[in-house]
């Protein structure tokens, strides 16, 4: 029979796992974004790329992700225009980045956190898939 100290500890078994699957997502989605920016020639580049890794530092990350997310699509629109790349956005990636971002932060009000949690996961899909393809281009 299972005692509340077995089920405790199952309990904090899966969300330590849970938290494990979160991060090991989080560095994929900054490898990309570092690997974006480093891809970007050094003159359009308007952040450094090691500066995403800011990211994972928490409650500073919802601040830094607009930064991150303004730099990127700058970078990527001045790199588009020194390749004579079209491309179809003002700011690459900007929209659905912001979107992500607002969403992000929306996370902590009460009653709305469930929402704004799967709107910024479906955003942050979004911007990921969006932000390699240019990285690819």
């Amino acid at each position: 029979m299972l005692t509340p100290f077995d089920l405790l500890m199952g309990f904090l078994g899966a969300i330590i796992g849970i938290l494990i699957v979160f991060l090991i997502i989080k560095i994929l989605f900054l490898l990309t974004l570092q690997k974006t920016f480093d891809a970007i020639s050094r003159e359009n580049r308007k952040m450094d790329s090691g500066q995403v890794w800011l990211l994972l530092i928490p409650f500073f990350a919802l601040a830094w992700n607009f930064i991150v997310i303004d730099k990127l699509a700058d970078s990527l629109k001045l790199e588009c225009e020194a390749r004579n790349i079209p491309i179809e956005e003002g700011r690459p990636g900007y929209t659905i980045g912001l979107a992500y971002s607002i969403l992000a932060c929306s996370f902590i009000i009460p009653y709305l956190n469930f929402i704004s949690w799967m709107g910024s996961l479906v955003c942050g899909i979004i911007f990921w898939v969006k932000i390699n393809n240019y990285k690819k281009a």
